[in-house]
């Protein structure tokens, strides 16, 4: 029996190709393709985060179709799309003020879920952020992300702004996935 020289997983002749005295399977080499695509689409971080974060997705849509149900895990691929997408490294769980940095900047990341109608969020004035990133999810899994400085929100006062995803301009930074 052969093995792939990279994974030591069992394989036929036909599933790989042998090279300087090894076999390599397809599975393998399909993988470091893939993982290369990730990186120029994500190249600001860890392409094995990337990959987490598509299968985690995946995982979502898949679910969804088979039962009819959402998985309630909104924010959390909301905060991840933001750090594969833009690069803002994420604070420690259950820091408060902000989600995470970017260059200098504290951002709070709120999350627009499909199920969500309003097209709305709100995020707390007390919070410690210069940035605040909306990350809004349609029916088919698609993302996108706009941000908008502290300083545009609106004043008032209430414990909490809200933002609505209509009013937020779509800068060049900004991309629709």
């Amino acid at each position: 029996m052969i093995r792939c020289s990279k994974t030591g997983r069992p394989m036929e002749p036909g599933d790989g190709i042998y090279d300087d005295g090894e076999w390599i399977s397809w599975e393998w080499i399909n993988g470091e393709l893939y993982k290369q695509e990730v990186q120029q689409e994500y190249p600001q971080v860890n392409p094995e985060l990337a990959m987490l974060f598509e299968d985690l997705v995946e995982n979502a849509r898949a679910y969804y179709h088979l039962t009819g149900r959402y998985l309630q895990i909104w924010g959390e691929l909301g905060e991840l799309y933001a750090e594969v997408k833009y690069g803002i490294k994420r604070h420690k769980p259950h820091t408060r003020g902000s989600d995470g940095k970017l260059g200098k900047d504290f951002v709070e990341i709120k999350t627009i879920s499909p199920e969500k109608d309003g097209g709305k969020v709100q995020v707390k004035r007390a919070g410690n952020f210069n940035k605040l990133l909306v990350v809004k999810i349609n029916n088919e899994f698609e993302f996108e992300g706009r941000f908008i400085e502290r300083k545009q929100l609106s004043k008032g006062e209430g414990t909490h702004a809200r933002v609505s995803w209509s009013a937020l301009n779509t800068p060049k930074q900004d991309e629709k996935d």
